[in-house]
């Protein structure tokens, strides 16, 4: 997320993570497995590949804001996404924690695997149910995850 005000090393982390998990998909295609695959890579990897992608669009968004700062001077700008950006990761925390529960102890339970799979796909829809109709309504009651005025510190140099 850090690295995202470079503007170059998100999408070589995203380019360099899919294409790890195409080169274990292909393994797993060539010795005709790849049922064994997406058992277990789905019921985990839905909720766990979304964070990665979250965290990369936050990260990003810095960059964004020193290249386009609009209104805000690059300093402003770069530091209220900054902010935001920490309660992206802590937000981001949570979910993986969920998405490392539906590891460890879905993905190797001896459930069929379209009940895993279910489970995986419950979990992905509870997140985005709640980032679509929460998250919504906190967006439009204008929160944006920065600090109030009074605790986000001086954005100007004043005498």
């Amino acid at each position: 997320m850090a690295l995202g005000i470079t503007g170059f090393w998100v999408p070589m982390i995203l380019f360099t993570n899919a294409q790890g998990v195409g080169i274990a998909a292909g393994v797993f295609a060539a010795v005709g497995r790849q049922d064994v695959f997406y058992s277990y890579i789905l019921p985990h990897g839905l909720m766990e590949l979304t964070a990665v992608f979250v965290a990369c669009a936050a990260g990003l968004r810095i960059f964004w804001a020193m290249v386009s700062p609009g209104p805000r001077t690059r300093g402003r700008a770069v530091a209220d996404e900054g902010r935001s950006l920490i309660t992206v990761a802590l937000g981001l925390v949570l979910v993986l924690f969920v998405s490392g529960l539906v590891e460890g102890f879905v993905t190797p339970s001896p459930l069929p695997v379209w009940a895993k799979i279910g489970i995986g796909l419950a979990v992905l829809a509870s997140y985005w149910g709640y980032v679509l109709v929460w998250g919504r309504r906190a967006y439009d009651a204008g929160e944006r995850g920065d600090l109030v005025a009074g605790d986000a510190g001086y954005s100007e140099i004043a005498a």
